[in-house]
């Protein structure tokens, strides 16, 4: 079977899986119990393998550790941990579970212990935090799932089974796509846009996560970290890892999150793309007003696409102005709208040879007030080194066009901000807009070599903009294709005098019409 028609199979048993399951709890609550148990299928299914591996390769052929008695598998434990960040007993991974899981009267309890027996496995190591708290949201006892027990583990089971039956290939390591960060994908995707905004929090689309990765790697500059301090569900990073990381397997994942759901999600999705406890480090809390990662500065790249516009403590918090992230433009963001704050922690938090890609909401490049004063700081300390205007409708619960802003804090060939407008860039997909290959090849091209190309791009020079205002909107220097039809004046002429001879022509006719009729 090729990478296509897996990966569409795939598609369709995660697609009928859902169908048959969101009667009972609301699509985009529902994943939480789908993507639960997908995780919960590929740590058994990690460990199980990782563990085969190290028998086969010492002669024990036949060897399974499923079949394992617990007592035997229990003294590799503390090795286990400490290679894998967590263990779990043959008896409670998943294969055996889902055996007499339509039979098991005590389901609930039975998964309950087996998901604090994980977490508590790494507590104590270097991987707790990382596994604390994953499956705390997959409530076996919710109310949600039916007004019984009973009719609780008959939903579970259901789920189990279906999760079980999906086809992630043959062999863990031998699949032909990333099978369980391919369905984490997908079904992120397909709750987010159902979900409307709610969803859209949690995901962006992987065409724009990819052009991120891309911008951030044009250079050619080494990569050793990448960073987002607004991670959601972690598309970014993991789309970082597909473009850019596949080549560097020691490159290390950061990322900070403010919502404690999107912050389990984060982690799972690491762990479903085959990254290592100890190859990513997901912190939960205000990136703003307390980031957890100033010890891992600086980022050799950086790529988010931060909450737009939203409040933050700003002037209330006296502390801010001192602070290092902000001091430099000598003013902090509005109170009502924290985007330039988002912005200048990102580039306090870059390489000097790095570079920073972020998605933000248009009204930064142009408002006035506080944003001008920072935008000006900006410009004015050549910070700002590429400005994108995206087409409309990209995003799951966002319609407007929002923009990209390309950050840099090395020296660069020229004194100039590059302008390209994206705006036409896209194909309609449904009632979405959708950046192909071909429309990410074009953006990317014409950002690497830094050119010009009429209706499409444009290097303004920094003094140039300061004389502006300082205003980063691309439209103000990318000159708009006139597309209004041309009109020949002489044919248009030409056009009346012959309607008006008809005209005259039919006149006569009716006149002649009525007399005819005895009409005078």
């Amino acid at each position: 079977m090729s990478n296509t028609q897996q990966r569409e199979e795939l598609h369709k048993t995660i697609w009928s899986m859902a169908d048959d399951l969101r009667g009972a709890v609301g699509g985009w609550e529902f994943k939480a119990y789908v993507l639960g148990t997908l995780f919960y299928r590929f740590i058994s299914e990690n460990l199980t393998d990782y563990i085969n591996r190290i028998q086969h390769e010492a002669g024990m052929e036949d060897f399974d550790y499923a079949d394992m008695p617990d007592e035997e598998a229990e003294p590799a434990k503390d090795q286990m941990v400490q290679e894998k960040g967590f263990f779990i007993l043959p008896s409670q991974l998943f294969v055996n579970v889902c055996k007499d899981c339509e039979n098991d009267e005590n389901l609930n309890m039975t998964l309950s212990n087996i998901f604090k027996s994980i977490e508590a496995s790494a507590i104590g190591t270097d991987s707790e935090d990382d596994m604390k708290g994953l499956f705390s949201d997959f409530n076996v006892d919710s109310s949600q799932l039916g007004g019984d027990v009973k009719t609780r583990n008959k939903l579970i089971a259901k789920v189990l089974l279906k999760v079980r039956d999906m086809d992630l290939g043959e062999s863990f390591q031998e699949n032909k796509i990333d099978a369980f960060g391919d369905a984490y994908e997908f079904l992120m995707t397909m709750y987010a846009s159902n979900a409307g905004k709610s969803g859209g929090e949690f995901f962006t689309p992987q065409e724009v996560s990819e052009l991120l990765a891309r911008l951030t790697a044009a250079d050619g500059h080494e990569i050793r970290s990448v960073y987002d301090p607004a991670c959601g569900s972690g598309s970014l990073l993991l789309k970082f890892s597909k473009t850019i990381g596949k080549e560097n397997p020691a490159l290390k994942y950061y990322g900070q999150e403010i919502n404690p759901t999107t912050y389990n999600l984060c982690r799972i999705n690491m762990f479903l793309h085959n990254i290592n406890y100890d190859n990513f480090d997901i912190q939960l809390g205000d990136t703003l007003l307390n980031p957890l990662h100033r010890d891992n500065e600086p980022f050799d790249a950086i790529v988010s696409n931060p909450p737009y516009s939203i409040p933050w403590e700003g002037s209330k918090n006296p502390l801010l102005i001192n602070d290092d992230r902000y001091a430099g433009p000598g003013v902090l963001a509005p109170d009502s709208t924290a985007d330039l704050a988002f912005t200048l922690h990102m580039l306090a938090s870059l390489s000097e040879s790095g570079t920073a890609a972020i998605v933000e909401f248009p009204g930064v490049l142009y408002r006035g007030g506080k944003e001008r004063a920072i935008r000006h700081w900006l410009v004015e300390n050549n910070r700002i080194d590429t400005i994108i205007q995206l087409p409309s409708n990209l995003f799951f619960g966002v319609g407007i066009a929002t923009c990209i802003i390309v950050l840099r804090k090395g020296t660069r060939p020229d004194n100039k901000v590059l302008f390209i407008d994206a705006s036409k860039e896209f194909v309609k997909n449904g009632n979405k807009n959708k950046l192909t290959k071909e429309n990410q090849d074009h953006i990317f091209n014409v950002f690497q070599k830094r050119e010009e190309e009429q209706y499409f791009s444009k290097l303004v020079s920094i003094d140039d903009i300061l004389e502006n205002e300082s205003n980063l909107s691309v439209s103000s220097y990318v000159e708009q294709e006139d597309t209004r039809e041309v009109i020949n004046i002489k044919e248009v002429n030409a056009t009346l005098q012959t309607l008006i001879a008809e005209g005259n022509e039919l006149n006569a006719k009716i006149d002649e019409i009525i007399k005819e009729l005895g009409g005078e």
